[in-house]
């Protein structure tokens, strides 16, 4: 399984995700500027990926500043310094409030960093263990962006769900979405797939409903960001229209997240913040352009999201199901 994100020698090294398939490279991150960059130049990306590299960014700002009498002010602006990187995924803040409650109660920063690190190899199996489930033999899937072991820390969370199901040996088939602008699907989920002996193609983003027409397609499973209280999911830009068109072909829609992508404290959709990024990733010449990173898929239109504790099928009750679990 390919190795996103470690910590060596007091710096993150991190494989630099812009450059594939064409070129692998280890890039080190031993400053709270590389850190940042890295994420917002999506050198590292993926909701569970970026939540850990802001998780080491802490441990380098504290390693600087704990000597410091105000150490704790400069913490909360380190906080908010990576915070500000990306809005839509809610891994990011997440994971920055856990390190800054360590850094209160005066606990072990790298400690508890490595936790998240190591919590969430765990997390993407399980989520693997119940997305299997839902995957018969010689199953035909649609997957959107990349959810897989470059977005985690281990296996994925959509790709989990396919990577255990290939492991019990399911024979699969995946059509991945190019997902423009930048290609996650065809440069890194292509990637990571084949790499893996897992039949995969590629088709345009425009292609999938042609495909949900003339193939047997059995389920979508895509990763995601953010999901609201009632189900409501923030993911790559795209996904709202590929649940659109699985809806429209009768074919079940899945969303794997691990729970701390669950934000709780929005009711729904609406309230999630949407990262616009440059006009520059849609074209190279000067024009007027809109490019949102995320769009939000309606909980009417999920089937299920598989997480590290079970599958959520009754999306009117998440709130009362995670309290429970």
């Amino acid at each position: 399984m390919v190795k996103t994100i470690e910590w060596k020698n007091g710096a993150a090294y991190i494989i630099d995700q812009t450059l594939l398939p064409k070129k692998y490279k280890i890039i080190k991150c031993d400053t709270v500027l590389k850190i940042r960059t890295a994420i917002k130049k999506l050198q590292i990306r993926g909701a569970p990926a970026i939540g850990i590299a802001a998780a080491f960014g802490m441990v380098i700002a504290y390693e600087k500043f704990k000597n410091d009498p105000d150490y704790k002010h400069e913490m909360r602006e380190a906080v908010k310094y990576l915070a500000s990187s990306r809005p839509t995924a809610v891994n990011l803040s997440w994971a920055l409030n856990r390190i800054m409650k360590v850094v209160d109660r005066g606990g072990d920063v790298k400690k508890e960093a490595l936790k998240i690190f190591e919590e969430d190899k765990k997390i993407c199996r399980l989520i693997g263990k119940h997305g299997e489930k839902l995957i018969q033999k010689n199953a035909t899937i649609i997957t959107h962006c990349n959810a897989g072991g470059l977005a985690t820390a281990d296996y994925g969370t959509a790709l989990a769900c396919i990577y255990s199901a290939h492991e019990k040996g399911k024979k699969l088939k995946v059509f991945a979405d190019e997902t423009r602008p930048l290609l996650q699907g065809s440069r890194l989920t292509n990637w990571e797939l084949t790499r893996s002996g897992i039949d995969t193609t590629i088709i345009c983003d425009n292609m999938a409903a042609h495909v949900m027409e003339t193939r047997k397609i059995d389920l979508v499973i895509v990763g995601a960001d953010r999901i609201a209280a009632n189900g409501d999911t923030a993911n790559k830009i795209g996904t709202y229209g590929l649940a659109l068109a699985a809806k429209a072909h009768k074919i079940p829609f899945y969303v794997a997240a691990p729970i701390s992508t669950f934000d709780l404290k929005l009711k729904s959709g609406k309230q999630i913040p949407i990262e616009e990024r440059s006009s520059k990733e849609v074209v190279k010449f000067k024009a007027k352009v809109y490019n949102p990173a995320f769009d939000v898929t309606p909980a009417n239109l999920i089937t299920g999201i598989i997480t590290e504790k079970g599958i959520i099928k009754n999306l009117k009750k998440i709130t009362s199901w995670i309290s429970k679990k």
